[in-house]
């Protein structure tokens, strides 16, 4: 055998710059197809970063009890209420400390089916983690709470470490010790960094160069979620997400932020030039994506969700504009402010590994952009005064209190 893969090697050596690997790391693109890759011995890291070694794709997996963390936020929300509708075998344990951006109300269709448990609490909490755990007897995480908003990690980065990273190692460690069959870590595009604006869209092996402090406690949380994998065994998937929108977007972000001024009559507020450019992906897609990666995903790999609408924000801002009937005055309803500390130029990421699961997007821009809109008219109290999330730059140091 030792010949064997020394005449392997030897046979390697006079491809041009082929990459032979028996690990799961990889930073560069193998543009060079070496013929013996299928061989059972030898891995060989494919162009999409993934290991493969000619083995078959794992079985469909089945859950049965599902811990959400942050059910109650944007994303996990519709996530919750597509796998509680769509899947009554399930059980599915939403785990929310209900922050300033998650509401109950989001949830209000289900709350009263068999499946669907609300449990209010902090994943710092090891002892609150380790008890669900046990008493739900659950089988799969899906790792979704976080605190996501760049602006406010501008002002009070600490709270992004603790919250971040801290409750994700939180996590894995009670993982680990009751051997859960699938975690689901959901990460951020914006680990990668700034991309360039002739830059190929970014597949799952990019180095990651975090820009902003939010991104640095979500690539160090991924750090830790892979040191588990390696060191313990524990199934993980990773997956980064370009920027979603859709109902239940608390009015921080872009575009429920200027929807909700728009509403107000009140101009957007573009930071610098408004060029940065983001990749959009309608919720209910992500939501779809979710389902496909946890019963189709394979563990160890990573799954960027990207969409195909990258605009500008000064794109977004004039297509709100125009939709929510201020076209006239356009010029009158946009206002140019100071950028905020770094603004990544743009991010947008290569999802082929994802739609060879089999998902699609279908939410065309134009009418996810409406469905958003029109929600928004219809729930304008749901979360309260929103004043503060609507100014162009968050307070510097603002503190939310964490239950």
């Amino acid at each position: 055998m030792v010949s064997y893969l020394n005449s392997l090697w030897a046979f390697a050596s006079t491809v041009s710059n082929p990459i032979l690997s028996m690990s799961h790391h990889a930073h560069t693109h193998l543009h060079t197809h070496i013929q013996l890759r299928h061989h059972p011995c030898i891995s060989f890291i494919m162009s999409n970063g993934n290991v493969h070694n000619g083995s078959a794709p794992e079985a469909e997996y089945t859950p049965k009890n599902i811990l959400v963390t942050g059910g109650a936020g944007f994303i996990a929300s519709h996530v919750v209420l597509l796998l509680v509708k769509k899947f009554p075998k399930y059980k599915i344990v939403n785990l929310d400390r209900l922050d300033y951006c998650s509401c109950l109300e989001n949830l209000d269709e289900i709350k009263y089916y068999k499946n669907y448990k609300f449990v209010k609490g902090n994943i710092c909490s090891s002892d609150l983690v380790n008890y669900v755990l046990e008493e739900e007897e659950i089988d799969t995480i899906m790792h979704f709470a976080a605190q996501t908003h760049v602006d406010n990690s501008f002002g009070n980065s600490f709270s992004f470490t603790q919250n971040n990273i801290l409750g994700t190692h939180v996590l894995l460690e009670s993982a680990k010790v009751h051997n859960i069959k699938r975690f689901i870590h959901v990460s951020t595009d914006e680990v990668y960094g700034e991309g360039a604006a002739d830059q190929e869209p970014m597949f799952e092996d990019q180095v990651l160069e975090p820009t902003n402090p939010y991104a640095a406690t979500k690539a160090g949380a991924e750090f830790i979620a892979k040191s588990y994998s390696r060191s313990f065994n524990l199934p993980l998937i990773i997956t980064r997400g370009n920027n979603v929108y859709g109902p239940h977007q608390y009015p921080e972000k872009l575009i429920p932020k200027f929807v909700n001024l728009l509403m107000r009559d009140r101009p957007v507020t573009l930071h610098g030039n408004g060029l940065n450019t983001r990749n959009f992906l309608y919720v209910e897609d992500v939501a779809r994506a979710f389902e496909v990666i946890l019963h189709r995903g394979v563990t160890g790999k990573i799954y960027n969700i990207g969409g195909t609408h990258e605009k500008a924000n000064i794109e977004v801002a004039k297509d709100l504009i125009r939709l929510m009937g201020h076209g006239k005055e356009e010029e009158k309803m946009l206002q140019f402010v100071e950028d905020r500390a770094f603004n990544d130029l743009r991010y947008t990421v290569n999802s082929e590994a994802l739609k060879q699961l089999g998902w699609r997007e279908i939410v065309s821009w134009e009418d996810g952009l409406h469905k958003t809109v029109e929600w928004y008219k219809q729930h304008t109290g749901r979360y309260g005064n929103i004043d503060c999330a609507l100014v162009a730059h968050p307070r510097s140091g603002a503190v939310h209190e964490f239950s």
